[in-house]
C-alpha cells in the first residue's frame, strides 16, 4: 500500500477526515497518517462552521469509489461486469498502477456497511455542483454495465441525488442519458416535448453552460473524458431535437 499512500499523500484534500476519511482508515491504516503529514492539513467540519471550497482529483475519486460501492451492493449482488466497469473507469483515468491500487480499497469497501448520508453530507459540504452532477453520471454508468439499468438501482442513484442536493430535474436529465429514446432528448434538456423552438434553444445553452468539461479541470486532466462523454450526450440530444424539428 505503500505507494497508494504516497498518492494519498498528493491527491488528498477533504476527504482525509470525515466519513470517508474514516472509511479509508480502516484499510490503510497508519499510511493515512504518514500521507496526511506531507500534506497540508484540511480538516473536515462536521459542525459545517466553515467549508472547503475546491475538490482534489482523489476527492472526487475516493468519492465516486465509495458510492459506486453502495450502487453496486443495492440489489444485493456484486456482478462481475460492474466490477470490471469500475476497475476499466480506474485504468482509463490513472492507469494500470494506480488503478490496482485503488481497486485493492474498493475490494475493502465493498465488505463494509456504508452511512451513504454521511458520506454525502461530507461531499456536498466540500464538492461543487459540478462534480456532484458527474458524480452522478458515472454511478448510472455503472448501473448500465450490465446492459440495462435495474430499477432498484435506480432508486439507490435517486436516494444518493437526493444527499447531494442534486435536482430531480437534473437527476432526470442525467438518468435519461442512458436510455435510447428519443423522448429521453427533451428529458436531458430538462425541458418537456411541448417546448417551443426558442424554448428548445434557450435550455441547450443552459445545459452547456451547466455541463461544460471546464467546469471539472480543477480535478485534473484525466476527469476532462468523463465529462466530455456527458457533454456529448448533452449535444446529441440537441441534435436528435433539431432533426425531429427541422431545424
Amino acid at each position: 500500500m505503500a505507494d497508494y499512500a504516497k498518492w494519498l499523500g498528493a491527491g488528498l484534500g477533504w476527504a482525509f477526515g470525515g466519513p470517508i476519511g474514516a472509511i479509508i482508515g480502516m484499510f490503510l491504516g497508519s499510511a493515512v497518517s504518514s500521507a496526511n503529514k506531507n500534506q497540508k492539513k484540511i480538516a473536515y467540519n462536521s459542525k459545517r462552521k466553515s467549508k472547503v471550497n475546491y475538490t482534489k482529483s482523489g476527492d472526487f475519486e475516493l468519492s465516486f469509489l465509495i458510492l459506486s460501492a453502495v450502487v453496486i451492493k443495492a440489489d444485493g449482488h456484486v456482478k462481475k461486469n460492474e466490477l470490471d466497469y469500475v476497475r476499466k473507469y480506474f485504468v482509463d483515468m490513472y492507469g494500470d498502477k494506480r488503478a490496482e491500487n485503488a481497486f485493492k480499497l474498493f475490494n475493502g469497501v465493498l465488505k463494509k456497511k456504508i452511512a451513504t448520508t454521511k458520506i454525502c453530507a461530507q461531499i456536498r459540504e466540500h464538492m461543487n455542483h459540478s462534480s456532484r452532477l458527474q458524480l452522478v453520471h458515472f454511478l448510472f454508468g455503472i448501473a448500465k454495465s450490465d446492459g440495462e439499468v435495474h430499477e432498484i438501482e435506480i432508486e439507490e442513484i435517486r436516494k444518493i441525488s437526493g444527499y447531494l442536493y442534486v435536482s430531480q430535474l437534473d437527476f432526470e436529465s442525467i438518468k435519461a442519458m442512458f436510455y435510447d429514446v428519443t423522448l429521453n432528448a427533451y428529458k436531458i434538456l430538462e425541458i418537456d416535448k411541448n417546448a417551443t423552438d426558442i424554448e428548445v434553444k434557450k435550455a441547450y445553452r443552459k445545459m452547456v453552460k451547466k455541463h461544460h468539461p471546464d467546469k471539472l479541470k480543477h480535478l485534473g486532466e484525466e476527469h476532462i473524458k468523463g465529462a466530455t462523454e456527458k457533454f456529448r450526450q448533452i449535444q446529441e440530444a440537441y441534435e436528435t431535437i433539431q432533426k425531429e424539428r427541422g431545424l
